[in-house]
């Protein structure tokens, strides 16, 4: 088995979605948007780029983090 993990800095889109499995256990889903700057070499003009990310956090003792710190 792999595991990706990746850092994201960013903005979040909307306050998160908590919901709960059959099983009974929490998940949490958000949305994040990061973006990146650069000077475009042809026009010298400044350009933006934002990425939208789906977050979603299954680990039962980060849930409660994310409920009542991100906003």
């Amino acid at each position: 088995m792999s595991i990706n993990r990746a850092i994201l800095l960013g903005h979040v889109g909307k306050d998160p979605e908590i919901r709960r499995t059959q099983s009974g256990d929490e998940v949490a889903t958000f949305r994040m948007a990061t973006s990146e700057t650069w000077k475009d070499k042809a026009t010298g003009e400044r350009r933006e780029n934002t990425e939208w990310h789906t977050i979603v956090v299954f680990n039962q003792q980060l849930v409660p983090v994310v409920r009542d710190y991100v906003k």
